[in-house]
């Protein structure tokens, strides 16, 4: 069992026009993956602030952050490496997709708007993305960053 916890992290669902958007999170585009937008939880900083934040530094994009939509969490046995995603459906607020942003990290290659239709001829994580974003399923409740009560 490996010492290290696991990795919090939130991931926004953008809808534009019933179009998905996803980023290729690969310094110099070495894989096809694509997956929804956002990253790593700071401490001391609200989920839908962790959130905004990082759609704003892959994207160029200002979101609100609205309900909570799915939980995943993915690992890989090899190095130990677990991590656990918050989804949350994000409302655009300003910005528009640039050719000529790059995130800070340089890890964001691409940007993209998708239908349904073109997610079936991608390579995507997680499975419960297209329900996520598309689906009518229930939503989760979600009371954010309270201060410990001693």
């Amino acid at each position: 069992m490996s010492a290290t916890p696991p990795r919090l992290a939130v991931r926004a669902l953008i809808l534009r026009d019933n179009r998905l958007l996803l980023v290729n999170a690969w310094a110099n585009p070495k894989s096809d993956l694509w997956c929804a937008p956002g990253g790593g939880v700071e401490k001391g900083t609200s989920l839908p602030e962790n959130l905004m934040r990082e759609v704003h530094e892959e994207t160029g994009l200002r979101v609100t952050v609205g309900e909570l939509r799915l939980v995943n969490e993915f690992h890989d046995p090899p190095s130990g490496f677990h991590q656990v995603e918050l989804f949350f459906r994000c409302d655009l607020v300003a910005g528009d997709l640039e050719e000529r942003w790059q995130d800070p990290e340089r890890v964001v290659t691409r940007r993209r708007f998708f239908t349904q239709d073109e997610l079936q001829g991608i390579r995507f994580k997680p499975g419960g993305l297209i329900n996520a974003a598309f689906g009518s399923h229930p939503v989760a409740a979600y009371d954010p960053l309270e201060r410990i009560v001693r």
